[in-house]
């Protein structure tokens, strides 16, 4: 087989090597999936400007993330179920991550658990929060990824009512997975997948099982995790978090300037622009499409980072010139952990790496702390968040 020269290549053999329930789970949105498409697709409309007889050589993608140095300004984004796509997933795409010297975000419904991942790396990760209505568990999820070493946390905002995803529906996936026999069929259909689930013992929710009272199993955890999403979410949740957690936070979903102006308020060292991957309210904006909104609306405040739609290495070189920190990818990272496991997850990271590291060179730059907007030819095509 030859040997995959890009993210897509990666895609098309997590496709065909995953059970398509979880395949889809990881590659679908809301209702139409226009804003997923969106998420992707709106980064066609900004175009670079490239530059000749420059000297391109020495160049630099190091930076750092709240704080933290970064081998280029990328993370890997929460995805849920991660265990799913390859058995121990989390614990693969972390130790993918740790070599390439960028953050891995532990999503709070992972396969693997926190003292999971803490075990099999040896540098600190990131840790994602769903906030639930049961406190005092969230309260001991943070003190256990504390104790885990964690070095940030990644609040996600958007997600008090769960956004209905088709595919899903469709497929019968609920979450915990229940087996039905189309379910099952799909699963002999990818042998090799079995046969490594098989031979793990982590199949559960690994943050949730066994630490929250009455909940020691798969089926008592579906009664549970129900229940459990907080429509009643508020900022003065993120205040009661802050204080509990004491370290760098990061506050994701934010799509909205007057939203991260109250981010800004919360004393959050960095936001993330997201729409959830499209998986949330169908119709919304792309992620790319309202981050030059947002960065007016909180200047030097904090950090503002971005996820939603990346692919490409000049994804993350548009996002960045446009004046985004960092970026975040899921998908990718996903696609190549379905395919080839923590391998896939390595050469993901190296060819986004490459893809950027070419891409910054051609546009005359040598240092991925100079980008901006004049390496656009046309920067304004967000500007008052309309189309130009």
């Amino acid at each position: 087989m030859t040997k995959p020269c890009d993210v897509f290549d990666y895609q098309r053999l997590a496709r065909r090597r995953v059970p398509r329930m979880f395949y889809d789970y990881a590659d679908s949105g809301s209702w139409t999936e226009s804003t997923y498409r969106a998420n992707a697709s709106d980064f066609d409309r900004l175009k670079f400007r490239q530059r000749v007889a420059v000297d391109m050589s020495d160049r630099n993608l190091e930076t750092s993330m709240v704080g933290q140095p970064v081998s280029m300004p990328l993370a890997l984004a929460p995805t849920g179920l991660t265990g799913l796509q390859w058995a121990d997933g989390e614990i693969h795409a972390a130790r993918a991550a740790e070599k390439a010297g960028v953050p891995f975000t532990l999503s709070t419904m992972s396969i693997c658990s926190i003292e999971d991942v803490a075990a099999h790396t040896s540098k600190p990760f990131w840790f994602q929060l769903y906030v639930m209505r049961d406190r005092d568990f969230i309260g001991r999820l943070i003190d256990r990824a504390k104790a885990a070493g964690c070095s940030a946390l990644v609040v996600t905002l958007d997600l008090q009512i769960l956004g209905q995803r088709h595919k899903d529906v469709r497929n019968g996936l609920s979450a915990p997975p229940s087996f039905s026999l189309n379910s099952l069929l799909q699963i002999m259909a990818r042998p090799a997948w079995a046969m490594r689930m098989l031979g793990t013992k982590r199949r559960g929710f690994g943050n949730v099982i066994g630490h929250v009272k009455g909940i020691e199993n798969m089926t008592s955890l579906s009664e549970w995790s129900a229940k459990q999403l907080d429509p009643k979410l508020s900022w003065d949740d993120i205040a009661w978090i802050r204080e509990r957690w004491g370290g760098p936070m990061i506050l994701k979903g934010i799509m909205d300037p007057e939203d991260a102006k109250l981010a800004a308020k919360t004393g959050a060292d960095a936001i993330i622009v997201s729409n959830h991957g499209g998986r949330q309210l169908d119709g919304a904006p792309s992620s790319i499409e309202v981050l030059p909104a947002i960065l007016d609306a909180v200047g030097d405040d904090l950090e503002v980072h971005i996820d939603g739609g990346i692919r490409t290495g000049q994804a993350i070189l548009k996002a960045l010139c446009l004046g985004a920190k960092s970026t975040y990818i899921g998908r990718p990272f996903l696609y190549g952990l379905g395919a080839a496991g923590e391998a896939g997850v390595t050469d993901v990271l190296r060819i986004l790496r490459n893809e950027l590291d070419v891409s910054m060179a051609l546009c005359g730059e040598r240092d991925i702390h100079h980008v901006g907007r004049h390496n656009l030819y046309n920067p304004e095509v967000f500007e008052g968040n309309k189309w130009r």
